[in-house]
């Protein structure tokens, strides 16, 4: 049974409903004059928690990893695809969304700020609040960090130039990528100071709960910044700051990232705390907070394969093939694919208690066609997707990702020999040969070419392949855009600036001189 840290307090929700960066002055004002609650807030420690666990809230509604934010990572990319019959999504995949229509980019949009604005009223009220428990005190101040500047990542990464709220005002001019980049990197670093490796072995409200972030999230969230701005050497130092924590490992088999089987594994940094068991039955579409709210995902409804749910994204056959490409060191598939992809596959293969090729065997189409596997609650537990509610927790960061993430700043800053070592520890757990083998003495050229690919094999369909090809300045190289369109045709889509997504028209009219994003 996983820890649930969500308790939700109506009051204080209430006050967390600005959702764009430019708000009326009434909107922050407004009280229930039947609820003296409000008033009373934020006076003592367990209102503190109750503030920055409301923070994380944000992170459980459609327009985040609910489902909208997963979507708009994922579809963009060459290892996935879209034929969802809803424009929207349709749109987001083919490098297409309408600023008229702000369909699950604008949600996305809405929800950032609303985890921003949550965020920092923890950050404005809590220091002022008498805690016994100094420690306790600086581990809500460095959540509240943590989850501000995981919301401004979002923003900045998908949106560019964005407002930048670090106070509790009315209006938020618009900023660059690079002050967007500057914050996100300041907010990382004030959580590495307050927060705990663990929360097991202290004492406090929050004592042994899984689920809060930690040391070694805001440093690994730190280190993808830095590496996301090609601030190779800060990315460097600080991606060995995890590896040294001694915290982290990889578990041995790569699906239990992805199910509940092993959810708040050795693995993870940090996850959105999914749970059949937690709240009511509703979806939490977004808006003001209800109480049959549950805590579930819509992510495996989305993702499934056809007759189990909408099949609204699916793998590529670029993705397929490139998994066929190295086979492991007793001359097999790598098992990644299979975690990845339903297929049919020869042999045979189960999904949701039903044979591959027998299922769709009256479906040409179907039976020569790729499914999603990964997130998917697909073992025999459940016959489908269909009533909306997955319990699995969304993994935003691996240890996996560190170890490559650590290996492109060693190449990127001169040493091409050492990234070999860091690359083959996940390779190793997939029983893959050893690279300095294989493929001996590459230059730094080579080396980031296999790390594309070793990226692209590790973390499929979690949201971080579009964002390796944009940092990479693929779209601009005329070679390597040609070459992602021969492997995926949304790419025949894109247009220069289409890389992000639209200002939603909404914070264009609310907030005044805000300048739209290139080619919309």
């Amino acid at each position: 049974m996983k820890s649930k840290i969500f308790s939700y307090i109506t009051v204080f929700l209430s006050l967390a409903l600005v959702t764009t960066s430019c708000v009326d002055n009434e909107d922050l004002t407004q009280l229930d004059p039947n609820n003296d609650a409000v008033d009373n807030f934020w006076k003592t420690d367990e209102d503190a928690l109750q503030g920055v666990n409301a923070a994380y809230g944000s992170l459980l509604t459609d327009g985040t990893y609910m489902r909208s934010t997963p979507l708009l990572l994922d579809v963009k990319a060459d290892d996935s695809r879209t034929n969802s019959p809803w424009g929207s999504m349709y749109n987001v995949g083919h490098f297409n969304s309408n600023v008229a229509d702000a369909a699950i980019y604008g949600w996305a949009y809405e929800t950032y700020y609303q985890g921003i604005y949550r965020a920092n009223q923890v950050l404005t009220n809590v220091p002022g609040i008498e805690f016994e428990d100094q420690a306790l005190k600086n581990r809500i101040i460095g959540q509240a960090y943590f989850l501000r500047g995981l919301y401004f990542f979002h923003a900045v990464n998908m949106f560019k130039n964005v407002p930048l709220p670090t106070e509790l005002a009315v209006y938020y001019p618009q900023k660059t990528q690079e002050e967007g980049w500057a914050q996100v990197i300041a907010d990382f670093k004030a959580a590495a100071e307050l927060l705990p490796n663990t929360y097991d072995g202290i004492s406090g409200l929050d004592a042994g709960q899984k689920g809060r972030a930690t040391k070694g999230a805001a440093l690994g969230y730190l280190g993808k910044a830095y590496l996301f701005t090609k601030d190779f050497s800060n990315a460097r130092t600080t991606f060995k700051q995890v590896i040294d924590l001694g915290v982290y490992s990889l578990v041995s088999n790569y699906r239990d990232n992805f199910t509940t089987a092993n959810e708040n594994n050795s693995e993870s940094l940090f996850e959105v705390q999914f749970s059949r068991d937690a709240g009511g039955v509703d979806l939490g579409w977004g808006g003001a907070p209800a109480s049959g709210w549950g805590k579930t995902s819509a992510r495996a409804i989305t993702y499934a394969p056809r007759a189990f749910g909408w099949t609204d994204v699916q793998p590529t056959w670029a993705l397929f093939n490139e998994f066929q490409e190295e086979k492991t060191k007793t001359g097999d598939l790598d098992p990644r694919l299979d975690a990845t992809i339903f297929y049919n596959k020869p042999g045979g293969m189960q999904l949701y208690g039903k044979d591959f090729a027998t299922f769709y065997a009256s479906s040409p189409a179907d039976l020569n066609d790729l499914f999603c596997r990964k997130y998917q609650n697909s073992d025999g537990q459940f016959a489908d997707e269909y009533d909306w509610r997955s319990g699995i927790n969304e993994r935003l960061l691996r240890y996996a990702d560190i170890l490559l993430m650590y290996a492109e700043c060693l190449n990127e800053t001169g040493d091409t020999q050492g990234a070999y070592t860091y690359i083959q520890m996940v390779r190793n757990r997939v029983n893959l040969p050893d690279l300095a083998t294989t493929k001996p003495g590459m230059s730094q050229a080579q080396m980031r070419e296999q790390i594309g690919h070793e990226r692209f094999l590790e973390f499929p369909l979690e949201g971080h392949r579009f964002d390796d090809i944009r940092r990479w300045g693929w779209l601009q190289d005329s070679a390597k855009l040609a070459w992602l369109k021969s492997r995926d045709a949304e790419f025949n889509s894109y247009t220069p600036g289409r890389e992000y997504f639209p200002i939603p028209q909404l914070e264009m009219d609310n907030n005044p001189g805000t300048i739209q994003n290139d080619s919309y």
